[in-house]
């Protein structure tokens, strides 16, 4: 196996879902789990929140292979988002400071709450009957 040095690879991560990206130069095909970037996230949302870091550094011809799993598709492609700006610094740290501005580096650290015994959800108690 060849190593292609010309690659940079990123890890972004949303509640459940795990992201990991590799990026090289190419013509601006983006494939997503074996699938096309439009096949694979349905809502154009999902791919403009995907898409967001390569326009905020005007970058337009790179091939990125991602990998992606657990989650549903929302923490899924902000979970891609995230790995993507980690691997744009890490080809080019001049662009740390553009990402920074818009968020795309920060880690959203908030998970699902976990289910208590003695109750049926989180915070949600069972009904109380004083009579």
């Amino acid at each position: 196996m060849k190593k292609n040095v010309n690659i940079s690879i990123g890890t972004g991560r949303r509640k459940t879902a795990v992201a990991r990206i590799y990026m090289r130069k190419g013509a601006g095909v983006i494939t997503v789990n074996g699938k096309d970037l439009d096949a694979y996230f349905p809502l154009p949302l999902q791919r403009k929140v995907v898409k967001s870091p390569l326009e905020v550094c005007n970058v337009a011809d790179v091939d990125l292979v991602i990998n992606v799993q657990g989650g549903g598709l929302e923490g899924q492609s902000v979970a891609v988002r995230h790995a993507l700006s980690r691997a744009l610094v890490k080809a080019d740290e001049d662009r740390r400071s553009l990402l920074k501005e818009k968020g795309f580096l920060t880690r959203d650290p908030r998970k699902r709450e976990r289910k208590k015994y003695g109750q049926p959800g989180a915070r949600k108690k069972f009904q109380f009957c004083k009579r």
